[in-house]
């Protein structure tokens, strides 16, 4: 049996439809930086660490304007 390795979950933000909520960066502080008004960025380049795929998919199911996206 072929045992290929799974691609990381990669997450996207759009930071143009962001609007400073800052939930995401509660969710997956190790994903997200949130600046002093609520502004998320990604941290790196949105791959996400082994492990904290749940928190990366609540970020997504939480952000109110949907400016969070999983990468396929």
């Amino acid at each position: 049996m072929d045992e290929t390795p799974s691609k990381p979950m990669k997450v996207k933000l759009n930071k143009a439809v962001c609007d400073g909520f800052g939930t995401c960066g509660v969710h997956a502080p190790e994903l997200f930086d949130i600046d002093e008004w609520g502004y998320a960025s990604l941290k790196g380049d949105g791959t996400v660490p082994a492990g904290q795929e749940g928190q990366a998919r609540r970020a997504i199911i939480d952000c109110p304007v949907h400016a969070i996206v999983e990468e396929n």
